[in-house]
């Protein structure tokens, strides 16, 4: 079966066959929202028969858990520009990015999370994943003598991300690149 394969074979087909699903899963999803997210329009898009889908995945809920997950799993770190603020502005530009693309995958997964209660565990496992990866920005800004070694990398990253989420994402309001590395900019200026 799939898990035995998995444990035996790590990477071979199983990896080939959860890359081509996750894919049509972030296609579907980003295209069509959750509602539109279906076993069958998976199974089309990724050449994966369905009962393969049902077997693994089992529902929809569970291809968008394992689609974050898969977010979890990944070797994302933040840039290294050599300064607090220069690294802030990398992680803001990376979320506007990802917030503006069209069709947006972030914006998709985030409005399917509030449908199943696995999703929305699953997703903040992933911010909790992303903000913990995150904090090497501060950690590198200490180690440069840029920062005190008290300063809270969840509050600082919160400060120079929220903006972004709360205008694209809450509002839906546009905001430039330039606006994004001013956020940036505010939150590195706040802790020094």
């Amino acid at each position: 079966m799939i898990d035995d394969d998995r444990a035996s074979r790590p990477g071979g087909r199983t990896a080939r066959v959860r890359s081509d699903v996750l894919a049509a899963v972030e296609s579907e999803l980003a295209e069509h929202g959750y509602d539109g997210l279906t076993i069958d329009a998976v199974a089309a898009r990724s050449g994966v028969h369905r009962t393969t889908l049902y077997r693994r995945w089992k529902t929809v809920p569970g291809l968008l858990v394992d689609l974050l997950e898969a977010g979890v799993d990944d070797a994302w770190e933040p840039a290294d520009t050599g300064s607090l603020e220069g690294d802030l502005i990398e992680v803001n530009r990376e979320v506007h990015a990802a917030l503006t693309a069209r069709p947006s995958v972030t914006q998709a997964v985030i409005a399917a999370s509030f449908r199943t209660a696995e999703a929305a565990g699953a997703l903040t496992r992933f911010w909790e994943d992303r903000y913990a990866r995150t904090a090497l920005v501060v950690r590198r800004a200490v180690e440069r003598g840029e920062l005190a070694a008290e300063v809270d990398a969840h509050r600082l990253l919160l400060t120079a991300t929220a903006p972004l989420y709360h205008q694209l994402v809450l509002l839906r309001q546009p905001m430039s690149r330039a606006e994004a590395d001013q956020h940036a900019r505010i939150a590195a200026a706040s802790v020094r």
